[in-house]
């Protein structure tokens, strides 16, 4: 075969887009796009599909739901590229408070203290790609907590010994942990068809840039788990439709499931706090409200950064 058969095989092979099927992609957020195009790209050609228009897209996204993934075409001879697994991630939310006596020691003591604590941060988050820890001020924002550190790993064992080297400072001699919260990522069972990416981006939490953070566990009543699946997503369609109305706003979901008292963490990253209130407002007038169960404390978390958030303390 010559090099120009070549070429026109392989251009063949290649699905072509409608333009109602671009369009259609074109609801799809930019920053996932080209990997949703790819992956409608890869099931049409795994049916032998020449055009792809609005049902094939339907027909993709039926398939990813039900798990249906297609296996890229491969030349004779040719061993396909193993897809590595994504690693979940573990997750937690550490809330301290300082013990008034601190901000009585003289100032050298504070000082010391607050320098032996952020050497163990520096210690630990040498890698950001394997430990990642983010942290916001709440000084101001609520009575019964300071400040809070926002923990993300792949090792349990580490965020034991990274909290233990933190309470063994001469600043975390005098903390209290009112509130933690500890969750893991994971796929999650509904499918958001605005964006049909964001199953695969909840197994990696990334922290943002924002300035605020607001946290709440979240628990349903058992009533939810009782509806059939097609109720639940009819529902959670409503929430979707209802938060995208606040592009400002990026919602963090991970799940706590047997790992500890609530079933949900949520974490909301914005610049616009204006936008989460009004966000969670109207969330409260959609259907699935009537199964939520506990969404309390809510905190509210200025990112300060780990210098400021201790210089903060009174230090």
């Amino acid at each position: 075969m010559s090099d120009h058969e070549n070429v026109e095989t392989a251009t063949a092979a290649q699905p072509q887009w409608t333009e109602e099927g671009r369009a259609l992609m074109q609801n799809v957020p930019f920053i996932v796009r080209k990997s949703a195009m790819r992956s409608v790209e890869e099931f049409a050609k795994s049916r032998s599909i020449s055009v792809i228009d609005p049902s094939v897209i339907a027909q993709a996204r039926a398939a990813k739901e039900r798990g249906d993934v297609p296996t890229p075409q491969v030349q004779e001879g040719v061993q396909p590229a193993q897809k590595r697994p994504v690693a979940q991630q573990y997750v937690s939310f550490l809330f301290y408070r300082v013990d008034p006596a601190w901000r009585r020691l003289p100032p050298s003591e504070r000082e010391q203290g607050k320098k032996e604590f952020a050497k163990v941060v520096e210690e630990y988050t040498k890698d950001r790609k394997q430990f990642m820890v983010m942290t916001y001020s709440t000084m101001g924002t609520r009575a019964d907590v300071d400040f809070m550190m926002w923990r993300i790993g792949y090792s349990l064992e580490t965020m034991q010994e990274f909290t233990a080297k933190l309470f063994a400072t001469k600043l975390g001699h005098y903390l209290t942990t009112p509130y933690s919260y500890f969750s893991i990522t994971k796929r999650s069972v509904y499918v958001d068809k605005i964006n049909p990416e964001h199953e695969e981006q909840r197994l990696r939490v990334i922290p943002g840039k924002a300035q605020y953070l607001f946290m709440y566990p979240f628990v349903k009543t058992p009533e939810w788990y009782l509806l059939t699946k097609h109720t639940r997503q009819g529902m959670m369609d409503e929430h979707i439709i209802v938060g995208n109305k606040y592009p400002s706003v990026k919602l963090n979901t991970t799940y706590s499931f047997g790992l500890d008292d609530q079933e949900f963490s949520l974490a909301f990253e914005t610049d616009k706090p204006e936008d989460f209130v009004n966000l969670l407002m109207d969330l409260r007038e959609t259907q699935g409200r009537l199964y939520t169960q506990r969404d309390t404390p809510i905190f509210t978390c200025v990112n300060r950064g780990l210098k400021e958030t201790l210089d903060l303390l009174g230090g």
